[in-house]
């Protein structure tokens, strides 16, 4: 299935793995791109060290088109971007708005800029600084989010920007990709289900709780770092949003070390991350340390499968999710239902 996004970044179907911190690594990653989707390594969560090396080993299993995932705000992104472009990596995405200079700076190296944007004047503004493509997120997707619906913000950017649009959040499976594509996106990009799948790192215990839950159990809170976050609700994250400030820094604080030993990154460096996520936003100094507190409380679930410890980012179809198939079954599933669907509606 050719679309513009299939033609733009080089892969044969237009689905994208997004860049899930702890989740998005290599092993996954491959296995998306091998499968025919755009897989996206995430690197938020990794010293500009591991992600070369985390690069180097997606080539060594694929020859296929894959991306990086960016931190524009983040103090070395500088550096990263350089790793992106000396290493050949095709697609650079970034959950925040990259700068006008650094998106030139990447298509100049011949480097794909896919930002992903919750609104329409951030499509709008990136893509008169020259985005090659957006990928849009309505408030039904995993991880930070907004509060419109992929129904309305989708059609809202498709009408507003002349560059293809990637839908995401809510997507699942073929029925999903052909409601995007019926609104003008050019493809789909599916975080949680691919987090589902037999090719995804997550210990099993910790997949076996998505399978487990419903609808009604994905929950969006500014308990974790300030910042409306949809996740599965556990004990934790009710106990997070119950605690009193001084619990808070102190917690946060103490989340905060941990990654700072683990990341490398200096208190000075993590400050300034923290600082960049106000946007403008009336953030307390503990929710600026709990920029560092949400790829801990991540990892304690994503690697360690502490789900008493940790926190697990969840896009509502969470609920509708059944079975973890590998990759490649999943995109030739989510492929095919797409086609029959298509040939339904045309009458065939």
């Amino acid at each position: 299935m050719e679309t513009s996004l299939t033609k733009l970044v080089g892969v044969r179907h237009p689905l994208v793995q997004t860049g899930m911190g702890w989740v998005a690594g290599p092993r996954l990653v491959s296995a998306t791109a091998e499968a025919g989707a755009l897989g996206i390594l995430a690197s938020a969560t990794m010293s500009p060290e591991q992600l070369r090396s985390a690069v180097r080993e997606v080539k060594s299993r694929t020859e296929a088109p894959f991306g990086v995932n960016l931190r524009a705000d983040a103090g070395d992104a500088d550096e990263r971007v350089r790793i992106i472009v000396e290493e050949g990596v095709r697609v650079a995405s970034f959950a925040l708005a990259p700068s006008r200079e650094l998106i030139a700076r990447l298509k100049d190296a011949g480097v794909v800029v896919i930002p992903s944007i919750g609104a329409r004047r951030h499509a709008e503004k990136v893509a008169a600084w020259g985005a090659d493509a957006v990928v849009v997120q309505g408030g039904e997707g995993g991880g930070h989010t907004g509060e419109v619906a992929t129904t309305v913000l989708l059609p809202q950017v498709v009408d507003a920007v002349d560059i293809p649009v990637v839908a995401a959040g809510g997507f699942f499976d073929g029925r999903g990709l052909v409601a995007a594509l019926a609104y003008g996106a050019a493809g789909a990009a599916m975080g949680t289900r691919f987090l589902l799948t037999s090719d995804s790192t997550v210990p099993e215990a910790v997949k076996a709780k998505y399978l487990a839950a419903q609808v009604k159990d994905v929950t969006v809170t500014r308990a974790v770092d300030g910042l409306p976050h949809r996740m599965l609700r556990t004990d934790l994250v009710s106990s997070l949003e119950n605690a009193g400030r001084a619990r808070a820094l102190a917690r946060a604080a103490r989340h905060a070390a941990g990654f700072r030993r683990l990341s490398g990154l200096s208190w000075s460096r993590m400050i300034r991350d923290g600082l960049a996520m106000r946007h403008g936003r009336e953030l307390s100094w503990s929710q600026v340390l709990l920029a560092a507190n949400t790829p801990m409380l991540l990892r304690a679930s994503m690697v360690e499968g502490r789900t008493d410890l940790g926190v697990m980012a969840s896009g509502q179809v969470a609920g509708v999710i059944e079975d973890l198939p590998s990759c490649a079954e999943l995109v030739e599933r989510v492929m095919a239902e797409a086609v029959e669907v298509l040939g339904r509606l045309s009458g065939h």
